[in-house]
């Protein structure tokens, strides 16, 4: 008999596994306890803007017309535990206040509130990023709090979704990893994942320790090559070097390898940074601190590039105050293709400039209405053109494609001066030339 599957928690990643299981042919039931979310997903619409997500979506959910019907979604636990033989825990672990700690109290509520409903055996699924040893913690409360005892199972399954991404990430994964402690749940997971296992995607058994630290680690470490790059975009700009033609350079080298290698005004968003935060706060706990002092550099450097994309204005200005200067930014979100305004190096530098006297006006393609609700003193413009208008510079701090598309000899008409700065190293300095702009980007004064 198939598997029924249920998923906790339906944001961002839990949405998109939720919709992905019933692409695979699962049935699967969403539950969440925000009424709101529910019931726009029930009419087959997502609660953040992931691209193909809602058209995935609307193939499944049961009610819309021409749906296979297998997606479900539910705020009562006893039916999510009537319903399912797996259940996937895709809650947030956000940074705990005011320390660098991640905040378990969704997962642990997630765990607490389907354990009571787990009367025969089932296998307990956790795909949120957590910290090495909660795997080891919950598998204890569960067999001592649902009915089933050792009969519920707990598995670790970590995600490695990029946003914009998320729909080809789940689908077609560059790899599985499982982290289980009886071939039952291994054969359950690899039912599960049939088809991407066809398809190629390795598969990859371990313990939990293992499993937890796999996204951890993999966040670290892209986060090391994107600071890294950062730190050397900071000697070429003392040297008069070119940090483009640099990481073009050294990326030519398959040891290191190109991606990741863009300079710019840093990483954002809701994982990068509060993973290798918690990363470090954990390995303090385990008596590892020292192994995980790196880190806490690679964080300063990112946070570095925001005041210096900042300061890189003031003197592209004349190296006064911002006071009467008009600035318009191109892009409020954290990374292209999504609407995730969270942790935005582009908002914090607009959010820098205008607290400093700065009329800054911002347009993002998606980040719009979540930007305003973070930053509602800003300006904001409904296109690029509207918001270059009267610029006496122009800011361009998220690479959408839109931008670079931009048509540089029409923008011009609309400034006040032509003087772009490039904090993502995204744009063509000689189309930008050519069109009469004065073209500035990090770690390339020479460019």
């Amino acid at each position: 008999m198939a598997l029924k599957i249920t998923v906790i928690g339906t944001g961002y990643l839990g949405a998109t596994h939720a919709a992905a299981l019933a692409e695979l042919g699962f049935e699967v039931l969403g539950l969440d306890v925000v009424p709101e979310k529910i019931d726009k997903l029930r009419r087959g619409e997502v609660p953040m803007y992931e691209p193909g997500l809602e058209e995935l979506l609307r193939r499944h959910v049961a009610g819309i017309e021409g749906s296979s019907g297998r997606l479900r979604f539910t705020m009562d636990w006893a039916e999510l535990g009537e319903f399912g033989d797996i259940h996937f825990v895709c809650v947030n672990t956000p940074q705990r206040h005011g320390e660098y700690a991640c905040d378990m109290s969704y997962v642990d509520s997630a765990i607490a509130s389907l354990a009571p409903h787990l009367k025969g055996p089932a296998l307990v699924v956790g795909k949120s990023t957590v910290p090495v040893g909660s795997a080891d913690r919950l598998a204890v409360y569960l067999a001592e709090h649902a009915p089933a005892g050792a009969d519920a199972e707990l598995a670790w399954n970590p995600e490695f979704l990029r946003e914009g991404f998320a729909v080809q990430d789940t689908l077609h994964p560059d790899r599985l990893v499982v982290g289980v402690r009886s071939e039952r749940a291994e054969k359950m997971l690899r039912e599960v994942y049939a088809t991407p296992i066809e398809e190629g995607s390795p598969f990859v058994v371990t313990d939990f320790a293992t499993a937890e630290l796999v996204k951890t680690s993999a966040n670290s470490f892209l986060a090391t090559k994107i600071s890294f790059i950062n730190a050397m975009a900071e000697v070429c700009e003392a040297a008069d070097g070119d940090v483009a033609k640099l990481a073009e350079a050294i990326g030519y080298d398959d040891r290191i390898g190109a991606k990741f290698l863009r300079a710019g005004i840093g990483f954002g968003g809701g994982c990068l940074p509060k993973d290798i935060r918690a990363f470090m706060a954990r390995a303090g706990e385990l008596g590892a601190d020292q192994a995980l002092t790196f880190l806490r550099e690679i964080d300063s450097i990112n946070m570095r590039q925001r005041g210096q994309m900042v300061e890189l204005t003031r003197q592209a200005l004349g190296g006064g105050a911002f006071l009467g200067k008009r600035v318009a930014v191109l892009g409020a979100t954290f990374k292209p293709d999504s609407d995730d305004v969270r942790d935005s190096p582009a908002l914090n530098v607009a959010g820098q400039i205008h607290l400093q006297g700065g009329q800054v006006t911002v347009y993002d393609p998606k980040g719009m209405e979540n930007a305003r609700r973070l930053f509602p003193t800003l300006g904001y413009a409904d296109s690029a053109l509207e918001a270059v208008r009267g610029a006496d510079v122009v800011l361009h701090l998220t690479e959408w494609r839109e931008f670079r598309e931009l048509d540089a000899a029409a923008l011009g008409e609309a400034v006040a001066d032509r003087l772009i700065l490039d904090g993502r190293n995204a744009l063509d300095p000689e189309v930008w030339r050519r069109a009469g702009w004065r073209y500035r980007a990090m770690g390339r004064p020479t460019a």
